[in-house]
């Protein structure tokens, strides 16, 4: 009975090992990405020939390497569909009513993770309506299933779904209204594939080589059974990994919250793992959008640090763009619920950056210089406010300025006469300022936004 369930296996083995298969991201309703080539693969026995062929008029073919992996480009038109796509190798697959269009990889932690219809006790703002009225076959979501491994994977379960009232409650919400925006204005199929999990620090989504100028915690031998998300290389291997050469058009980013306790570290984790993602997709300087995190009075160090390293990342690194929500968060509540406007401000950078749209604002102001004036006052400029800068009729507030001796004082602020995109800060204990601090604390509330309603993030002119 042992023998012929060991022959059995076997043959079960080779049986499975000579067919053609597909990650389960390549699928029926899938979209791929408009006039490119796209990449497809797969496994089958070794050296056979796996011809691709898509209904658009277009082909390709691979020869099946040693390890039974196999990898083509599919040579993709401008958005369109529904098309079907039939791979031929020991046996035939056929990929039916594919849509042409663009495609964003969506991660990070539970602010990216967090569903339209919310989480108990934590709601979407506008959820209901949001998903009353979503049916739409243009949007269309793959969502990662939580997996955690000590080595990289190639799969990942799961179906493509299109939008409508039974299933965009389960999307993430940040990323359907990225969708929802970019479908809108541009009239074209949008597909998101959605890899998060809560709670996730950033060294989970990077690969064990990236880490090594880091000190980080030692990469495990054995698959930790608590906190998988917060082990480095689990989730780059088994929710990251997968995807890695899925033509894409862009990344969009939210983390940040439970790397608040090494902030110092995280300007150079996130440029790395940018920097990694690109060179591994092989596709370039991809745009990389992010979402800096939002004021929350929780933790025990001051969240503005990781703010500032969030941002000096937009201003470092090429091709990337930040979403600020300093005017969305919540005191007591780390995950806010006005996730359409962070939905939309990631949209803003990529329509005005990849899809070239004019006329509109995509970020909040920025802090560009100081400098005293002679009454011993700062004066600070701003760029992304070349309409001018407002508080929509409130107080300035969250400023505080400090001389050599670098003790802080709440400042005073107006905007300054006759110049736009400038504040006048002062404390008239402070006779020869010298620095300038606004929203620098883990809570604050906006107070500088531009003329088109874009907050300007928090930042100190120091570095003490």
């Amino acid at each position: 009975m042992k023998k012929y369930c060991f022959i059995l296996f076997i043959f079960l083995g080779i049986e499975s090992f000579s067919q053609t298969q597909l990650p389960g991201f390549f699928s029926d309703h899938m979209i791929l990405q408009q006039q490119t080539a796209a990449s497809i693969w797969g496994r089958d026995q070794p050296n056979k020939k796996v011809t691709v062929k898509a209904s658009w008029g277009k082909s390709a073919t691979a020869i099946v390497n040693a390890q039974g992996k196999w990898k083509i480009q599919l040579p993709t038109p401008s958005a369109g569909g529904p098309y079907n796509i039939e791979i031929k190798g020991s046996n035939t697959i056929t990929l039916n009513d594919v849509l042409i269009g663009e495609i964003w990889f969506c991660s990070g932690q539970s602010n990216m993770e967090m569903p339209v219809k919310g989480n108990p006790n934590q709601p979407i703002i506008g959820s209901n309506e949001a998903i009353l009225h979503s049916t739409n076959n243009s949007i269309r979501f793959f969502n990662t299933p939580k997996v955690s491994s000590l080595t990289p994977l190639d799969n990942s379960n799961g179906n493509w779904k299109a939008a409508n009232t039974e299933t965009t409650g389960n999307f993430s919400a940040t990323a359907y209204f990225f969708a929802r925006k970019l479908q809108s204005v541009l009239g074209i199929p949008v597909g998101i594939i959605q890899s998060a999990w809560g709670a996730s620090t950033i060294e989970s989504w990077m690969d064990q080589q990236s880490l090594l100028k880091f000190n980080t915690k030692p990469i495990p031998q054995k698959l930790p059974i608590a906190e998988p998300n917060r082990t480095p290389t689990i989730l780059y291997n088994s929710m990251l990994h997968p995807y890695i050469g899925y033509t894409i058009k862009g990344v969009l980013w939210y983390q940040g919250e439970s790397n608040r306790e090494n902030a110092h570290d995280y300007q150079a984790l996130f440029s790395t793992m940018i920097q990694s993602w690109r060179t591994q997709w092989k596709q370039g300087d991809f745009p990389f959008y992010f979402v800096q995190i939002a004021p929350f009075e929780g933790g025990k160090v001051n969240a503005a640090l990781l703010r500032e390293a969030q941002l000096k990342t937009m201003l470092t690194e090429k091709n990337t763009g930040m979403a600020v929500t300093m005017d969305i968060g919540e005191k007591n509540m780390i995950h806010p619920a006005q996730k359409e406007m962070v939905g939309n401000r990631l949209a803003y950078w990529a329509l005005a950056n990849d899809y070239q749209l004019k006329g509109f604002a995509y970020s909040g102001p920025v802090y560009e210089s100081i400098q005293n004036t002679t009454d011993g006052k700062l004066e600070i400029s701003f760029t992304y406010a070349e309409m001018g800068l407002t508080s929509f009729g409130k107080p300035l507030s969250g400023f505080e300025i400090a001389g050599e001796d670098k003790v802080f004082y709440p400042a005073k602020a107006i905007f300054t006469k006759d110049k736009n995109g400038r504040i006048t800060v002062w404390n008239e204990e402070v006779k020869n300022p010298v620095s300038v601090r606004y929203g620098f604390t883990s809570w604050t509330e906006a107070s500088i936004y531009n003329i088109q309603g874009l907050p300007a993030s928090s930042f100190r002119t120091d570095n003490w």
